[in-house]
């Protein structure tokens, strides 16, 4: 929608994005196939089918945000607040939005993933913590040594990719607890040096920092969906097995 919006082609999903939204589209189609077969009397299929759509939606507009970020950086070119023309400016609070969203959007679809993954592997992480969040979620899978494959893989993506989350995670605390990320960056440079222009953050370490997130949002979706999808066919072929056995 925003590459439309901003009149770029549309996107083509490749790599680790394709990955993730192929495996979460097969898992969607999977539990479609399952409650047309079979009465879903708990709606725990449909409820699982409605999640997974909804981080593909979210996984979207998450990428949408860093891509809509970068763009309108590309317009920012002056150093400094004070030397850029009201037009540039304007290029300025649109990458800012993009940028915010994005980091905003990956914790929420981060916790989105932790909601499906306690709720599929009966973690009970609310009784550890009631709102939880997905790190939250990772420290359960240890305690409980549940599905150690997966859990592992989900942790390893996590070190791979802690530096940039945690950078983000601070600029989020900052933006949702105490003030505007930005509005921090300018009062550290005024008690520096009160009558000093104020030189903008660094724009590039920052959507790199987001670009990295979404790439480690990206495997971990990828990583949880595919391991979702083997274990579904694993139960269906035992499932089957059992129902020959006992018809012979």
């Amino acid at each position: 929608m925003l590459r439309t919006l901003l009149g770029e082609p549309p996107r083509v999903n490749s790599g680790v994005l394709a990955e993730a939204m192929e495996s979460m589209a097969k898992a969607a189609s999977m539990l479609r196939k399952e409650m047309a077969a079979h009465e879903d009397h708990d709606h725990e299929y449909r409820k699982l089918e409605i999640w997974t759509r909804g981080l593909i939606s979210s996984l979207d507009e998450l990428e949408q945000s860093w891509f809509a970020a970068a763009f309108f950086r590309k317009s920012v070119v002056a150093g400094y607040m004070d030397d850029m023309s009201s037009t540039e400016q304007g290029e300025y609070a649109r990458y800012v939005y993009f940028y915010k969203d994005g980091f905003i959007r990956v914790f929420s679809l981060l916790d989105k993933l932790g909601t499906v993954l306690n709720n599929l592997y009966n973690l009970n992480t609310a009784k550890v913590k009631v709102h939880f969040s997905y790190f939250t979620v990772l420290r359960q899978f240890q305690l409980l040594q549940a599905h150690h494959p997966l859990a592992d893989e989900l942790e390893r993506i996590r070190n791979s990719y802690r530096e940039p989350v945690e950078n983000l995670r601070k600029r989020r605390n900052a933006e949702i607890h105490y003030m505007n990320a930005e509005m921090t960056d300018d009062l550290w440079q005024r008690h520096q040096g009160l009558h000093d222009k104020i030189r903008l953050e660094d724009l590039d370490s920052h959507l790199e920092d987001l670009k990295q997130s979404l790439e480690m949002v990206c495997q971990s979706l990828a990583a949880a969906y595919r391991y979702g999808n083997e274990q579904w066919h694993k139960n269906k072929a035992a499932s089957g097995l059992k129902s020959g056995h006992a018809r012979s």
